[in-house]
């Protein structure tokens, strides 16, 4: 199993920035992709964004790209979502996620992820 915790989400006008954050505890391993999606009333669940654990491979919706970059600590433990230039479409509630069959690949799929975080609002205001 593997506990995901996200923090850092909030109220912010458009053009600002937020960095979110992942911490995971549990069992994680090399093979582990790890992914953020958002999730906005209405709509289904969509990729933003994920690294895998080693190589440090990155990937990102086309609609963040440019804006919002993936990282991770050292330990692997920890992963980062910092978002800039802020959009009120990009208001949701951001998941981090865990794919641990990822062995150095990212999957754009929600069900190619197993475990989710509970979710942190970000909030764009025009």
């Amino acid at each position: 199993q593997v506990q995901l915790v996200e923090s850092g989400g909030g109220l912010v006008q458009a053009g600002g920035s937020l960095r979110l954050s992942c911490a995971a505890s549990g069992r994680t391993r090399s093979s582990d992709t790890m992914g953020w999606f958002r999730q906005s009333p209405g709509k289904e669940r969509e990729f933003v964004a994920a690294i895998t654990w080693t190589g440090g491979k990155t990937y990102y919706a086309d609609s963040v790209k440019g804006r919002f970059a993936i990282s991770r600590d050292n330990a692997g433990n920890t992963v980062y979502l910092q978002m800039n230039s802020l959009k009120p479409e990009d208001t949701a509630v951001y998941y981090c996620a865990v794919d641990p069959d990822g062995w150095g690949t990212i999957s754009v799929r929600a069900r190619a992820y197993d475990y989710w975080g509970q979710g942190t609002q970000v909030t764009v205001s025009s």
